[in-house]
This record gives structure tokens, C-alpha cells and sequence, in this order.
């Protein structure tokens, strides 16, 4: 299912003086956007991402509250989704068109949607499937599907090398040691092992991304999720970066200030993870 929408409202955007509009995204794991309605409009007031990418979304299209979205000034919109699981949507104040969308590992899942920007660029929006519990794909269905997924993708990009293209969402894999709280401790838990770390690495070399996130912020542990489980999540401080930003080469140097709004996680009822933000000078 698909859902696009109007024309862009709001003031208007100057310039770098070379012709290049610079846009600020942002991509966060709303775990439910019609329970989390208020806070998606308090991020769009607050902070104005250009264009926001939200996965989990958790409801067919057409029961997305677009209406309030429209009059904060997001008038644009591409999605897929499906009743209760999954759900991936792109918010927009600028105009975008819809590009498609992929069922990786044949899930039939709402998992994956493109959208194009006016100057040409690309936004994928994916929602990797978790992967269970128990990181064996002989025992946990769950597992291999996560695996086969992301093959699918590392093909895909192979086959289709993308351009001008930027690559989010909440690919459910920290990949680097300081992407954990405890790199030893999480050696055997989904989401950090060793061949989900392989496999991810292998779909961004297929498609040559950039991690914008760690292009800017180099260096120190960055997390983007924290458990519900925890009683005190900001005091225990056990937590993952799960949510990425991607860019291709030919636009990744014209990517800055990449933040995490880890404050976020303590929002009332907030998601169990935080957007993650970046600005494109294109």
C-alpha cells in the first residue's frame, strides 16, 4: 500500500550559494505510530527534520494520522505498512516521489520503501527483521530470516549498484565495539554476533556505503536503543546502535552533524529507541 500527499508547506529554504539546498534527516524506530502520535509531532516541532523516516510504524497506510502530520507542514509521504507489525514510512516537507519498495527473504513483510527527492537523491527506508532470540538459525527460525534478508540486500546492491543514494532505518545490528555497551558481554546475543557484524558489513561494502553517523563521530561509544527491561535505562546505560545512516560515496562528504537524541528515550511512553539525525548539503 502506498500513500503520497501535496505540496510542501512552510518557509522557504536558502541556498548555499552553489545551488545546494541543504536538508536535515532523521530516522527513528517509533515502535508504533499511532500509539506514539504525540511525540513523533513534539520531534517534528522541536528539532524539524526535513524528512523523517520512521520504521515499526505498526498500522496499514491509511491509518497513519497523516491529517496531523499535513499541519505541521509534512504534506509529503510514502509508506508501506501493514496491520499491528512492521511499517516503514517516510515523512516529508519537501516533495518526494515514491521508489519502490523490496521484499527481501520473500518475508512478505512491510519492511522496506524509496522515496526521491527533487534533486535526485534516493532515501531507502529498511526495518531489518530482529532475528529472535537465540542466534542459531537451526533452532530460531527468526535468525535465518534475518540473515537471508540481509543477503538479500549485500545482492541487490550488487546487481543494482545504488547512486546518490542515502540508506536508514533500524537495521537491528551494532556493528562496532563501541557500538554496544559491552562488546565481550554481547558476543552471543542477536544483534551483535560475529556473523551478523560479517553480513552487515558485506551489504554496505555491496552497496559502498559511507556510515555517516561515524564519518562525524568518529570516535566513543554511540547507542540509539535501550531496553524496556531496564528500571533505570539511563543509569544501567546498556545500550546498542542499531539505527544507521548510510550515504554512497558520491554524496557522503556533503553529510554533517550527525547526532543522536538520546534524551529522547526519556520522553512519556517513549519507543525503546531514539532518532539519529543527519544534514546533506546537496
Amino acid at each position: 500500500m502506498v500513500a503520497t500527499a501535496g505540496f510542501a508547506l512552510g518557509c522557504a529554504r536558502s541556498d548555499l550559494g552553489d545551488g545546494s539546498l541543504p536538508f536535515t534527516l532523521a530516522t527513528w524506530n517509533i515502535n508504533s505510530v499511532r500509539l506514539r502520535e504525540p511525540l513523533v509531532l513534539k520531534l517534528l516541532q522541536d528539532h524539524g527534520p526535513d524528512v523523517l523516516c520512521l520504521q515499526e510504524c505498526k498500522s496499514p497506510v491509511d491509518k497513519i494520522p497523516t491529517e496531523a502530520f499535513h499541519a505541521a507542514g509534512y504534506t509529503h509521504m510514502v509508506a508501506r505498512g501493514q496491520k499491528g507489525y512492521n511499517g516503514v514510512a517516510i515523512l516529508s516537507r519537501l516533495p518526494l516521489e515514491d521508489a519502490g519498495d523490496q521484499d527481501f527473504a520473500t518475508l512478505g513483510h512491510a519492511r522496506h520503501v524509496a522515496a526521491r527527492l527533487e534533486n535526485g537523491v534516493t532515501i531507502q527506508n529498511f526495518y531489518v527483521p530482529a532475528g529472535g532470540d537465540v542466534p542459531d538459525r537451526e533452532v530460531n527460525e527468526k535468525f535465518g530470516q534475518k540473515l537471508d534478508y540481509l543477503a538479500d540486500m549485500r545482492d541487490w546492491f550488487h546487481s543494482d549498484k545504488p547512486q546518490k543514494s542515502i540508506l536508514v532505518g533500524d537495521l537491528n545490528i551494532a556493528p562496532r565495539e563501541d557500538d554496544v555497551w559491552g562488546h565481550k558481554q554481547l558476543l552471543k546475543v542477536v544483534s551483535h554476533t560475529p556473523i551478523e557484524v560479517e553480513k552487515l558489513a558485506e551489504t554496505q561494502n555491496a552497496g559502498g556505503f559511507v556510515d555517516i553517523t561515524r564519518q562525524d563521530i568518529p570516535e566513543g561509544n554511540l547507542y540509539s536503543w535501550w531496553s524496556y527491561r531496564a528500571k533505570d535505562w539511563d543509569a544501567a546505560d546498556k545500550g546498542r546502535r542499531l539505527d544507521h545512516v548510510w550515504a554512497t560515496p558520491d554524496i557522503s562528504n556533503a553529510a554533517h552533524s550527525s547526532k543522536i537524541l538520546r534524551d529522547v528515550r526519556g520522553w512519556e511512553k517513549p519507543s525503546d529507541h531514539v532518532p539519529v539525525f543527519a544534514t546533506f548539503d546537496l
